[in-house]
């Protein structure tokens, strides 16, 4: 019998170094009429991307009015004073440029994008979209019939409905951040046009508003640029408006969202986290990523990979202005809805009783660090990430030095941060299922109280 030939294989290669990376550099500058502009030079592509930022998010909202500043933002591009949006939309595209506009809970943004040789009429049309919006009513009541179609595509799908209450029922009942951000029926059906005019000329002001400039683009052409366009525009800024960010309670509770006959059960559990610019993000953000941030973090290692509850499991901050959501959030049957809480409990305790391994660390901070810089390959993502730089007043060399604080963070910051910022005796548990299949299993878990809601959080 001859003996089956022998096959040489060479050693795998192992990885080199991580190579050097610097963020591009930028400038600031503030305008005459108290405009911030900021402008990072990639000469790469003849391609530009602007981001006007105004301080004019959700958290500005009035009380009951919930929705305006999504709404307002949102009708920049349904028309000017001489175009309708059609005509603008248009005018746009045959310029080849790209143009978005939203409303977050920390502001409101209009991203652009297009070929450097069209900016000086892209700058035009932009100037028209900020400068001379004309608010038609058609067109207000067909972006809130809209947002009424969203609200009751939510309340019929459970991923979406588990995402929304979950945050509503987290926060204080007084709470901005316990209402939808974008409003709820009620609040929209109040908006009329008179209440987004107010809102416009109350926070879409020169002194509230910063200019992001990333692309083939000097800092001098950028300025020349803005003062053409904006130069007349004025007004001081609006003054800065903080959410109560207090937790509805203290201690733990069970919020059933009664889904009658659902196959599956949504699972949220979680508490109030931590603002962005706070000095504990980054060992807070290895420490979830370790937990639950990663494919290979312990939460869905536990329930997608030796337990098969399900496809996946995750955990994140919501990065705010103020204190955002800490959320774990899956999918699983809903005669294992109590197994997987559990599991997921364990996985929290475990993390914030013994130190994770030196090479699991490792393989997070390696991660972290290694796809930190293809992240800011194109011109919207370095602008974008200017924005997040101006908006959180984080330091100017953020970027530069995030993979070295990354690699600091050691097994014994981890446990730390585990421990200071994840509080399990305050956790909420939000399920949206069928009562009759898991309200036993989980009354039996002792968690804490059962309370009961319909779809539109309302207790039973």
């Amino acid at each position: 019998m001859t003996a089956a030939p022998t096959v040489s294989r060479s050693p795998r290669p192992v990885p080199g170094a991580p190579r050097e990376y610097s963020f591009p550099r930028f400038e600031r500058r503030v305008l005459a009429n108290d405009m911030r502009l900021v402008v990072a030079h990639v000469p790469k592509l003849p391609l530009a991307t602007v981001v006007v930022l105004l301080d004019a998010g959700a958290i500005c909202d009035a009380e009951g009015a919930e929705g305006t500043a999504q709404l307002t933002a949102k009708m920049l591009l349904e028309g000017t004073e001489s175009l309708d949006g059609a005509e603008l939309a248009e005018a746009f595209e045959r310029l080849g440029a790209s143009i978005e506009s939203n409303a977050d809970w920390d502001a409101a943004a209009i991203t652009m994008t297009t070929l450097v040789e069209h900016l000086p009429g892209a700058f035009d049309l932009l100037r028209d979209v900020l400068l001379q919006p004309a608010f038609r009513v058609r067109e207000i009541e067909r972006l809130k019939a809209e947002r009424l179609a969203e609200l009751l595509q939510m309340r019929a799908e459970p991923r979406g409905l588990a995402d929304e209450l979950f945050a509503k029922l987290l926060y204080a009942p007084s709470s901005r951040y316990a209402r939808l951000e974008g409003g709820d029926e009620a609040s929209v059906e109040r908006i009329d046009r008179q209440a987004i005019v107010d809102f416009y000329r109350s926070r879409y002001v020169a002194g509230g508003t910063t200019v992001v400039v990333a692309g083939d683009v000097t800092t001098d052409r950028a300025e020349a640029l803005v003062n053409q366009a904006f130069g007349k525009w004025e007004g001081r800024p609006a003054e800065r408006v903080s959410g109560d960010t207090r937790p509805a309670r203290t201690d733990r509770a069970v919020h059933l969202v009664v889904k009658p006959d659902a196959p599956q059960s949504e699972l949220r559990i979680g508490q109030v986290g931590i603002p962005r610019n706070h000095p504990g993000f980054f060992p807070v953000n290895v420490m979830n990523a370790l937990l639950g941030g990663l494919f290979n973090s312990r939460i869905n290692l536990n329930l997608r990979e030796a337990h098969a509850y399900t496809y996946g499991a995750f955990s994140g901050f919501e990065w705010r202005r103020q204190a955002g959501p800490f959320m774990i959030h899956t999918a699983v049957k809903s005669d294992i809805t109590d197994a997987a809480a559990r599991e997921i409990l364990y996985e929290v305790d475990r993390i914030r009783s013994e130190s994770v391994a030196p090479d699991e660390l490792s393989l997070a901070t390696s991660y972290l660090t290694g796809v930190f810089p293809i992240r800011f390959e194109t011109t919207t993502a370095i602008a974008a990430a200017l924005s997040v730089l101006m908006l959180h007043g984080l330091p100017e060399d953020y970027y530069d030095r995030y993979r070295d604080n990354v690699a600091l963070i050691t097994t014994e910051k981890v446990l730390s941060a585990a421990q200071r910022y994840l509080d399990p005796s305050a956790f909420q548990m939000l399920v949206v299922g069928d009562p009759n299949i898991v309200r036993a299993p989980l009354e039996a878990m002792q968690f804490g109280p059962i309370i009961l809601y319909d779809a539109q959080g309302k207790e039973i």
